[in-house]
């Protein structure tokens, strides 16, 4: 036996005795056609596993709760349109109960335990039609579906030990995925209010002040902002802005009200950090941005080796202050690792800061200040992210002598790293990021997966698995998390539209890719990739001049741009997806084979 954590879906027929003794043979020949055209396959498109049917009724196992939601509509939208037309004594309808719990596998596959029970019950009390879900299952779904949800309160289901918390879903159009943001949205669609992340307390850590007299410090206090931000992030009962956008403000005279605002967040960090010798004080305070009072303010006076525990409290009291009832999961991901140098987290925030710069030397200075973090405290986990990470863009940038070898060292190191500290959001990142590249997308995704579960907010995690998505041939399901993505980092990095970009072009959607496009070259107008794929579109959509000005635009940032080296870096999982970026260059008479073109 294998005790797991899974998706359950349990549903049934309503009626079903009732509508057998009319007419059985009727009834299970509708059953069959139906779970051969419509059930069968849409469980098997969105990853579920039918683990038993009970005659009326199943037990699935799902990877998410997302998708096991997804499943669950798809096939309660298309009953409603079956069911037009047909009387009511003579309609085939679903309930539906899902649950995020604990079960036990057994040698044949069947799984038994609560999270199996749980869902059963709450399949029991759902409405004909209807989903019923617990309040695990919704905090997996609320802020990656747009669910018509009726919350059913404290619920005592049969057998069950504690009330439950518990979420009705009405199927019906406003009850289907949420549309992928268009690529041009970013810049013009109002940011995200407060309540748009009503249903969980939401925060911006803006960049700490260095308050040192000493400007060089500044990554000492960017890296305590960061750190503080990664820790809150952790937890799955608050919505936390990423680093990127919240750092937007370092440095620019705007109220914490007009903030708070364009970030869609109640709440606001700030703070200083003084690092003098082996002193260093940090203060801090939390604003509730809706009436600007000050809800929490504390200054911590400490040794600088004293500086995790400092951040241990920080982060203890915001929590306090803002009344969040952690789980045990998320008290036990808050909880500290192992002690580290602090001569050797010094180096690390300075190597942090090279590599945000997605240089050449500054990937470089980066691994070398975390190798030199390493001689000191060779555990140190972080530090060995850093590095495979820096090996990684060698490879994908063509940076070192030998990508190739570069893709492999970061591999092996990202492994090292999550065998050492798998419990780090970002060791399952570098180990993600590095299966990726090496076409392991299966591995890569479940890397993502187990760092998400670490991590819920995290931004970055959530566009490494976009892309890997798109890689992996599920484009729409890359703009849903991209999608995601942008509503914790308003003000996402560039590379984004790109990945908008490749979503739409996968989709066919090649007016839309060049919105997306366009709106990276406007805060990236050296970048290769973007004109490449540019031209491409303009290929496609018969228009060969422009095609012509964005290929001659990309050969004049990178003289060495190889379509064959893209078709041998870029991991897609079916050929044809790189196939269609090389034929709109075709089309527009640009590239004759991979290794040649005709400018």
């Amino acid at each position: 036996m294998t005790r797991k954590l899974a998706a359950i879906l349990v549903a049934d027929v309503v009626g079903y005795s009732r509508l057998a003794g009319a007419d059985e043979d009727r009834i299970l020949a509708r059953l069959r056609t139906l779970r051969s055209d419509l059930i069968d396959p849409t469980i098997a498109v969105h990853n579920g596993r039918v683990v038993k049917r009970t005659g009326d009724g199943s037990l699935i196992e799902f990877r998410s709760v997302v998708d096991a939601v997804r499943c669950a509509i798809e096939v309660q939208t298309a009953m409603v349109e079956r069911n037009i037309g047909v009387p009511a004594e003579h309609r085939i309808e679903f309930r539906v109960g899902i649950h995020l719990g604990d079960v036990v596998e057994e040698n044949d596959g069947d799984l038994m335990g609560d999270g199996v029970n749980i869902a059963a019950r709450l399949e029991g009390i759902a409405k004909p039609g209807a989903i019923c879900l617990s309040e695990d299952a919704y905090r997996q779904v609320r802020a990656r579906l747009d669910l018509a949800v009726t919350d059913l309160g404290q619920i005592q289901l049969k057998n069950i030990a504690e009330p439950m918390q518990t979420y009705l879903l009405q199927v019906g159009p406003i009850s289907q995925p949420v549309p992928a943001r268009q690529p041009g949205e970013p810049s013009t669609k109002k940011p995200p209010s407060a309540a748009a992340v009503a249903d969980k307390p939401s925060i911006a850590v803006l960049a700490f002040n260095n308050m040192s007299g000493d400007a060089e410090q500044e990554y000492f206090s960017d890296g305590i902002s960061e750190d503080i931000i990664t820790d809150l992030s952790k937890l799955s009962e608050l919505h936390v802005i990423a680093r990127n956008s919240s750092f937007v403000y370092k440095n620019v005279t705007v109220s914490v009200p007009e903030m708070a605002k364009a970030l869609g967040v109640r709440y606001v960090l700030e703070g200083s950090v003084r690092k003098v010798g082996n002193r260093v004080r940090v203060t801090a305070q939390l604003i509730d941005a809706s009436n600007g009072g000050h809800i929490w303010a504390s200054r911590f006076d400490r040794d600088l080796t004293d500086i995790f525990a400092v951040q241990d409290e920080l982060t203890q009291e915001i929590v306090a202050a803002l009344k969040l009832n952690l789980t045990h999961g998320d008290q036990d991901r808050l909880a500290r690792g192992r002690a580290v140098d602090v001569g050797a987290y010094e180096l690390l925030l300075r190597g942090r800061e090279q590599a945000s710069a997605h240089t050449r030397t500054g990937n470089m200075a980066a691994r070398s200040l975390a190798a030199d973090a390493l001689a000191i405290d060779p555990d140190y986990a972080a530090a060995q992210a850093l590095i495979s990470f820096t090996h990684v863009l060698d490879y994908v940038n063509a940076w070192s002598n030998d990508p190739e070898a570069s893709l492999q060292i970061g591999l092996n190191i990202a492994q090292q790293t999550v065998e050492l500290a798998g419990e780090q959001p970002n060791s399952h990142f570098a180990l993600g990021m590095a299966s990726m590249w090496n076409r392991e997308l299966d591995r890569a995704r479940a890397q993502v997966q187990q760092g998400l579960a670490l991590s819920p907010n995290s931004a970055a995690l959530l566009m490494l698995m976009a892309h890997i998505q798109i890689f992996s041939g599920d484009p729409q399901g890359a703009l849903e998390t991209l999608d995601a993505s942008m509503r914790l980092d308003p003000h996402h990095p560039e590379i984004l539209f790109q990945f908008l970009a490749d979503a739409r072009f996968s989709l066919g959607e090649y007016d839309q890719a060049i919105v997306a496009i366009e709106q990276r070259l406007q805060q990236n107008a050296q970048s290769e990739t973007a004109y490449a794929l540019l031209a491409s579109c303009y290929g496609h959509l018969g228009r060969p001049e422009e095609a012509r000005r964005a290929w001659e635009k990309a050969l004049q940032i990178n003289p060495d741009f190889s379509v064959e080296r893209r078709r041998r870096v870029l991991p897609f999982r079916n050929p044809e997806d790189f196939d269609r970026r090389v034929e709109g260059l075709r089309k527009a008479g640009l590239v004759v084979s991979d290794a040649t073109c005709a400018l």
